[in-house]
């Protein structure tokens, strides 16, 4: 059986400074009521706040200047996601954008997708949506029925995705599909495509949840023409480059922070006068989140070493996602308070808030059976 290694990572103390500058940027922005809410941080969208990030430098943090990126460490990029996270901010304009999206173009974009979007990512203009789940594949990524077929100077694609987070406030999607037919090796055949939401040929459907917020997209491709300058990667090496666009989406503090505002306002609310049961709650889920932060921190140092620990970061997001998603769950019987459906800072509504979007939290990035099985496979038990 093989072993998952952890290696501590000690930060720099310019991620400390960078830490104390991202706080006072956060309270600045409290302060002129740009982060209104205490729930929903990566789900909620803000554009403004989104172009504040990016004038104070805080997306494509470690893409070249070039690029208009600003060439720091993923070390200090972690750094700023946890204070933005931490606050609640609304970050969800820009989220998949600088998380993966960015990082898959600048590794497998051509050159004119690099010149084109980059810049406009980093200074918080371009926003990007996720093209992998489609109906009746569950989280099966290999079994994608939506094809492109070779036409000149480009490809055709024809199919739907659906559970698209964002795709109606993208202006792209990154799309997984599949270029030629299926082989003994489920994996072969598959491509990725950077797509324009704005060219003819897409339609954005929205999918409503259960409260009524419009989160989640059917998107539907129609012979949708996408030029050879918007391939990302090479055609039918498309499973490999999803593999590493995986391990940013799995393992970042995204995937153990939802809760976290949530937990940070009941210890406010519980004060001094916390039971002795309180106290053992709130203990265990500290422990927990150090424990997933150090993992996280790990992760974040071996991909600044060029790794590509997909293992670990499936199991980041297993275990973080499952704690995530319990923590409303213990905080309703913690406090006698009823759970409300509002966007006010009171402890109620960040409870309501929470608990109504936990069901997606070990969903999104991948199901516990699918991680469980990468986890499985990764450790030789399968």
């Amino acid at each position: 059986m093989h072993e998952l290694m952890f290696p501590h990572v000690n930060l720099p103390d310019s991620c400390k400074a960078l830490r104390s500058e991202v706080r006072e940027f956060l309270q600045e922005e409290i302060r002129s009521g740009c982060i209104p809410s205490k729930a929903g941080s990566w789900s909620v969208a803000n554009p403004t706040f989104t172009r504040h990030c990016a004038e104070r430098g805080y997306i494509g943090m470690t893409w070249p200047k070039q690029y208009g990126g600003h060439e720091r460490t993923k070390l200090e990029r972690h750094v700023v996601i946890e204070e933005l996270l931490a606050a609640a901010a609304p970050v969800g304009a820009h989220w998949i954008a600088d998380r993966q999206s960015g990082y898959q173009i600048l590794k497998h974009g051509s050159q004119s997708a690099k010149d084109k979007i980059l810049p406009r990512i980093a200074a918080g203009e371009c926003y990007f949506a996720i093209g992998m789940s489609e109906p009746d594949t569950g989280s099966d990524l290999a079994a994608v029925k939506t094809r492109a077929i070779k036409t000149d100077g480009g490809w055709l694609i024809t199919g739907t995705k659906v559970w698209t987070s964002h795709a109606h406030r993208a202006h792209y999607l990154i799309v997984l599909v599949r270029t030629a037919p299926k082989e003994e090796d489920r994996h072969a055949g598959l491509s990725q495509f950077i797509v324009d939401l704005s060219r003819p040929g897409v339609t954005v459907n929205p999918i409503r949840n259960l409260y009524g917020a419009h989160e989640f997209n059917e998107v539907v491709f129609d012979e949708y023409f996408v030029q050879d300058t918007m391939v990302l990667g090479e055609i039918g090496q498309g499973w490999k480059s999803v593999s590493g666009e995986l391990v940013f989406e799995r393992s970042a503090p995204d995937r153990f922070l939802s809760s976290f505002p949530l937990m940070k306002e009941a210890i406010n609310v519980m004060g001094q006068d916390a039971s002795s049961y309180q106290a053992a709650a709130i203990g265990r889920y500290v422990a927990h989140l150090a424990s997933l932060r150090h993992m996280s921190l790990s992760i974040a140092g071996m991909m600044d070493k060029a790794e590509t620990p997909n293992v670990q970061a499936a199991l980041v997001k297993d275990l973080g996602t499952n704690l995530e998603k319990e923590m409303p769950e213990v905080f309703r019987l913690l406090i006698d308070t009823p759970a409300t459906k509002g966007n006010s800072e009171a402890y109620s509504d960040i409870l309501g808030m929470t608990t109504l979007r936990a069901p997606a939290f070990t969903i999104r990035g991948g199901t516990r059976e699918i991680l469980r099985s990468v986890i499985a496979k990764g450790l030789g038990l399968r």
